[in-house]
């Protein structure tokens, strides 16, 4: 096992990565900006080093300061979180290459499942089923509107180095398709350096289901039953549930066992995701892998009383399964919320500030992965995310119960957050029925530019 860690990201999710190092006995170092000299993280792990200014380019995505800061710390090992340079796979070599462990999978899985082409491409060989789409980048206007007419509207542009929802675009006639093809590849250039776009056909109010699976180096793989991420707003998760309102036993092993044959067939090794889009008819496709840990693991965790972190470390240290599949058990069910500093009112606009009164919500079975406290200023470099609610219950009627009350009690003055805009959708009658898909957010906040 790793003797120190360095936790290359901020936020709650250095925190939750600390908190896993120590129940674990690793010593830890926290990485931060400038921008992030009062951040919580700090005061909980072992050692802190300052890798650059405010903006992420110069700190949290620099890769040689991150480096240099686990050379000088004598860390053996590196824990990226998600985002940032989660699934870089020039990150995750340059680790090895230093003699520093990357937690996470092998570089060339990083490479493969970031490329969307190419990981469709090995998906469908392990027969995971594909939404109908280009299989290549398209190459012109005219290649585009050809594609689409043999397709049939809608169709979606992607990004094929994207996720985040940069890059892609809903076209419902030839106008919108020429005008958001030149969007979608600046976009797709600004955000990964890559313009290249492809064609899917939309599938319309579909729900967006993932699977979380774990590897290890022996050949020994499982699957921890779904999540519903079908709460959404351009293409960012809000609010996810397990299990799936829409799944059922014979749906969820069908999934499960694709899933494993498709990691086998790529040899992969760490924990990860895979995202499907299910139709209303029940079938379903395979959309993307996620190769890190997700934002909505805590979930999981709660379900089957898997620490999806401290597995995820076991693993990057050469360490087998433990469990096999069948002694997987999903018990009872669970939400999260995600909480961001926006003002739902104001077109969600990110609310950066001095939070000068925070109450965190408790009880039995509630968990707040969070940094903030009162006196933190928030800063407005980073993503909004400040908090995540999670309940649990027996049930779905009691883990909605439960959710409604942290909502209420959850307090951050004077920052806008969006704690009540969550409690607004998940009282909803059709949300609280379990009838929901990607697009359901449109009834409380109209549809938005794509």
């Amino acid at each position: 096992m790793f003797s120190k860690i360095l936790i290359a990201n901020r936020g709650e999710i250095a925190i939750r990565v600390i908190r896993a190092c120590k129940e674990l006995g690793i010593k830890t170092v926290a990485v931060y900006s400038e921008a992030d000299k009062n951040s919580l993280h700090l005061e909980f792990a072992d050692e802190a080093i300052c890798i650059g200014k405010a903006q992420s380019s110069e700190s949290y995505l620099n890769i040689s300061s991150i480096i240099s800061a686990a050379e000088i710390t004598d860390s053996d090992a590196i824990h990226p979180g998600y985002g940032f340079l989660a699934e870089n796979p020039s990150f995750a070599e340059v680790c090895e290459s230093c003699g520093v462990k990357f937690i996470g999978p092998s570089a060339e899985n990083i490479r493969l499942m970031g490329d969307k082409l190419r990981a469709k491409e090995t998906m469908q060989k392990a027969n995971l089923p594909l939404i109908p789409g280009t299989k290549g980048a398209i190459k012109s206007k005219e290649d585009a509107l050809n594609t689409a007419k043999k397709m049939g509207y809608p169709v979606i542009l992607k990004a094929k180095a994207g996720g985040g929802g940069k890059g892609m675009r809903v076209c419902h006639s030839d106008v919108r398709l020429v005008s958001a093809l030149l969007t979608a590849q600046s976009e797709a250039k600004a955000a990964f350096g890559d313009s290249e776009i492809y064609m899917e056909k939309f599938i319309e109010n579909p729900r967006h289901i993932e699977v979380q699976i774990a590897a290890d180096n022996y050949g020994n793989a499982i699957y921890l039953g779904e999540r519903d991420c079908s709460i959404q707003r351009r293409h960012q998760k809000i609010i996810e549930e397990t299990p799936s309102p829409a799944v059922d036993q014979r749906l969820r092993k069908k999934l499960g066992e694709l899933c494993i044959k498709g990691i086998k067939s790529m040899n992969y090794r760490s924990v990860g995701t895979i995202e499907f889009l299910l139709d209303e008819k029940g079938n379903f496709y395979f959309m993307e892998m996620n190769t890190r840990i997700q934002v909505e693991h805590p979930i999981t965790e709660e379900v089957t009383g898997i620490d999806l972190v401290k597995l995820q470390m076991l693993l990057a240290a050469g360490e087998k399964l433990k469990i096999k599949q069948d002694e997987v058990q999903v018990r009872g069910a669970a939400m999260e919320c995600r909480i961001n500093a926006e003002d739902p009112s104001n077109r969600f606009m990110p609310c950066p500030g001095n939070i000068e009164f925070c109450y965190i919500p408790g009880g039995k079975d509630v968990r707040i992965d969070t940094h903030i406290y009162s006196g933190y200023a928030i800063p407005p470099y980073y993503d909004s995310l400040i908090a995540k609610a999670i309940t649990r219950g027996d049930n779905r009627k009691e883990v909605l119960k439960k959710m409604e009350r942290v909502l209420d009690e959850f307090l951050v003055e004077p920052v806008k957050t969006t704690a009540s805009f969550c409690k607004e959708v998940i009282t909803d009658p059709d949300f609280q029925r379990g009838k929901y898909h990607t697009g359901f957010l449109e009834k409380f906040i109209g549809k938005e530019e794509e």
